[in-house]
């Protein structure tokens, strides 16, 4: 009786070169499963599980991970605000973590001897798979064709082209990678230090020239209506991105250390997540302390970066979700936005919970909690130590 793997498929070319190998050259009962994180489609997802039969699995699986992928996870990067290295989403960081650990969920569930995918030698994506496995399958064993072979594209090729599957030699020239939280975009000009991608590269070409303005409704941190229709989470990610991203808002090009310790360039758009995420955090600058606004800043970055490594699983990431958590009970309210080609402007917020009250007096000319000589008592105690300090140290300036 052959034994069970289980491979992360996504019908591409690495993917169904480890159909085949895994079939023929190891001997094993192939079970592909893709993890849908919200980049799509019923077609697609038809037209994938058609090509992973014709490659010869056993049995093909989607597992739709949209939902919990939010909850799990998207959910604690707006409420954090994580943007890494002040301008990427961690769109595919966060994709993968989700789509390892459902794949090692379901190799629990058809009890499968192995687990197999198709990452190369050279990125991120190798580490966080290897390790979200090792953390929650540790006794299945892990199977890299593509990494151990060390193979070209064209010997990929050749080697389905002999067991009778025919594949395109003609390389795409953008790789194109589809989620919830984002699309990355991968060309010649990323593999650059100083070259952008041209219009043609951006999935979502430009159509919208006029200004718009949107409202966006936030409760306890999480966006629940857009122009004042209310959804789920979810949907109003998918259509804020509907709404924005043909502005050409949130394209970008990040630049990034990745695990294995070299530099990178991928270019992304995400009109949605950055839209979300500078609302939220102008919605939190009226309704939290300072104290809580630094704080959160502090263990949002540390939290943005170990969830980049793949480390999603230390507990610690629970505690700081718990943290980030508690400090949104207050985050609730309306952020108005004007949409422009190519940029956003946050116009302002409603909120019951705005410290920015008039109750308290009149900004910038008088204040009803305390009186000058009130002032003038704190300024001076305020300062006292460091007052003594410059007298004892003689200092004069």
């Amino acid at each position: 009786m052959k034994k069970k793997v289980v491979l992360a498929f996504s019908g591409g070319l690495d993917t169904s070169f480890c159909c085949i190998h895994l079939a023929k050259d190891r001997n094993l009962e192939v079970h592909s499963v893709i993890v849908n994180t919200g980049g799509f489609d019923d077609a697609e997802l038809q037209e994938i599980e058609k090509r992973a039969y014709a490659l010869g699995v056993a049995s093909h699986a989607v597992v739709d991970e949209t939902e919990n992928y939010y909850q799990s996870c998207i959910k604690y990067l707006i409420f954090g605000n994580v943007l890494k290295n002040a301008s990427y989403p961690l769109s595919v960081s966060a994709e993968r973590v989700s789509q390892a650990t459902a794949i090692a969920h379901y190799v629990k569930k058809i009890g499968a001897d192995y687990v197999a995918h198709g990452s190369t030698g050279a990125g991120n994506d190798q580490v966080r798979f290897d390790m979200i496995f090792n953390i929650l399958i540790p006794e299945v064993e892990i199977i890299t064709p593509i990494r151990d072979l060390k193979l070209s594209r064209e010997a990929e090729i050749e080697y389905l082209q002999k067991h009778g599957v025919n594949y395109s030699a003609e390389k795409a020239t953008y790789s194109i990678n589809k989620g919830l939280w984002g699309t990355s975009v991968g060309g010649k000009e990323t593999l650059t230090s100083h070259q952008s991608l041209p219009e043609s590269a951006w999935p979502t070409q430009i159509s919208k020239n006029e200004v718009e303005k949107v409202s966006l409704d936030f409760k306890n941190g999480e966006l629940v209506g857009i122009n004042d229709e209310q959804l789920s989470p979810v949907a109003a990610i998918q259509k804020l991105q509907a709404i924005a991203q043909p502005f050409g808002i949130g394209r970008d090009i990040h630049i990034g250390d990745t695990i294995i310790g070299i530099k990178g360039r991928v270019g992304f758009e995400a009109a949605a997540p950055t839209l979300i995420i500078k609302a939220h955090h102008t919605l939190e600058k009226h309704t939290l302390t300072k104290w809580q606004l630094t704080l959160k800043e502090q263990l949002a970055t540390f939290y943005g970066n170990w969830l980049h490594e793949g480390q999603f699983h230390d507990p610690i990431m629970r505690n700081i979700e718990a943290f980030l958590t508690d400090t949104q009970k207050s985050v609730s309210g309306k952020v108005f936005v004007e949409l422009h080609p190519y940029r956003f402007q946050i116009i302002g917020i409603e909120s019951e919970n705005d410290l920015m009250s008039n109750k308290f007096g009149s900004y910038g000319e008088m204040n009803n909690a305390w009186s000058g000589e009130d002032v003038k008592g704190f300024s001076k105690i305020f300062g006292n130590q460091v007052m003594i300090w410059h007298k004892v140290n003689n200092h004069e300036n």
